[in-house]
């Protein structure tokens, strides 16, 4: 069985054929309705009869003719103009069918240039290269929307392929470190001769906390993938119990620092989420607060409602953090300057816990607040969309909900 040219399959075909066939009985009806108006109009028959009739000149004959009826005459003449038409007619409608089919291929080849331009861009980008774009000109029209659509989304990929590309690069760093600290310590135990208990246990201690730091790390990377899921469903969520439930779960630690956890948690606000990925998020910055805070100091754990926006904040009397740490404190793998000194005890934290909530908040359609100085503490406040507000609600108050009015 033979299979048609793969020409005939292409877009530019159907359409040069669409084309023609359209403007083929467009003409084809104009003219047909001409001509059937002409014979509808007429009436018309060659000549058929002939008459005899003597011809004189001057008193003398000169000879027979042959004469017709005028009615005939006319008829005759109307024949003649309907075969005319007729005939030219069918000459229009064929030279017009071989015009029609040039003219469509060929505007149909302009119409979809920026179609194959899209399609070259497509077939020239590689996973591993994402900085093509087509970047169409012309009249802003369905194409150009759809070039300019495809522009947008390869930036979203790339910017995708880029994060994720840093994060494995981080990751990988991170998880170096402890797998190099757990394999010295054990190469150390168990080749030297002279290692003695203590060594040993020190040994254990040692790897006992890089294996901690690991597992805090592969947990932080997993609720990063968990949020990043597009099969995550939400739900209701009712965010002052999201507040008090990650107030309870901290409480006890607090209470061994002799911190103490002071609610400001109105009723009544409900969003659209994930509860868990909300109650980690209030968790982390409430372990970031018990880990930090001054011992016998408070700790604020609120949440509300204002300019159409539901909020939910923990604020501390902590170190706070200075103006060029406040940028990148929600970066991953990021350890502030506290952070660091915590590490040279031994308190490695991995550095997603902050990354990990302003993930959260972006996916639930929100935006991070960050209100600190230097040894005065500070307040993060994480803002939401109330009802009524969508994905593209605008930027939530610059307020501290902490602050007194006024």
């Amino acid at each position: 069985m033979m299979r048609a040219p793969g020409i005939v399959h292409s877009i530019r075909f159907r359409l040069t054929v669409l084309y023609s066939t359209l403007l083929f009985a467009v003409t084809a009806l104009v003219l047909g309705g001409t001509y059937f108006a002409v014979v509808r109009s007429t009436e018309a028959q060659p000549i058929t009869e002939t008459y005899q009739a003597q011809k004189y000149v001057g008193g003398v004959r000169l000879g027979d003719v042959e004469v017709v009826k005028v009615q005939q005459v006319e008829q005759a003449v109307n024949y003649e103009t309907r075969r005319t038409l007729r005939n030219y007619s069918f000459g229009t409608l064929g030279g017009l069918l071989v015009a029609s089919l040039g003219i469509g291929w060929v505007l149909s080849g302009r119409a979809l240039k920026p179609v194959r331009e899209i399609a070259r861009t497509a077939e020239d980008i590689q996973a591993t290269d994402l900085s093509r774009r087509i970047r169409l000109s012309g009249p802003r029209d369905e194409l150009r929307e759809l070039a300019d659509t495809v522009d947008s989304m390869l930036d979203r990929l790339d910017s995708a392929f880029q994060a994720q590309r840093r994060l494995i690069d981080d990751a990988s760093h991170e998880l170096r470190s402890p797998l190099a600290i757990i394999r010295a310590n054990l190469d150390t135990v168990l080749s030297a001769p002279d290692a003695d208990e203590p060594d040993r246990r020190r040994a254990v201690d040692v790897v006992d906390r890089a294996t901690t730091r690991m597992t805090r790390l592969v947990e932080d990377l997993l609720a990063t993938a968990r949020r990043s899921a597009p099969a995550l469903e939400d739900a209701d969520v009712d965010l002052a119990a999201v507040a008090r439930e990650a107030a309870e779960e901290f409480g006890p630690l607090a209470s061994a620092r002799r911190l103490t956890l002071e609610p400001r948690i109105r009723d009544g606000l409900v969003l659209i989420g994930d509860h868990d990925a909300l109650r980690r998020a209030v968790g982390n910055l409430l372990s970031n607060a018990v880990r930090l805070a001054p011992e016998g100091s408070a700790i604020t754990v609120g949440a509300g409602s204002a300019g159409g926006w539901l909020w939910v904040a923990v604020g501390d009397t902590g170190p706070g953090l200075a103006p060029h740490e406040q940028g990148r404190v929600f970066d991953r793998f990021y350890r502030g300057a506290q952070d660091r000194r915590d590490g040279r005890t031994g308190d490695r934290r991995t550095g997603l816990g902050l990354a990990i909530v302003r993930q959260i908040v972006e996916t639930h359609h929100g935006q991070v607040r960050l209100f600190s100085a230097e040894g005065e503490g500070s307040t993060f406040v994480l803002w939401f969309p109330g009802e009524g507000n969508g994905p593209r609600a605008g930027t939530p108050p610059e307020t501290n909900p902490f602050d007194p009015p006024g």
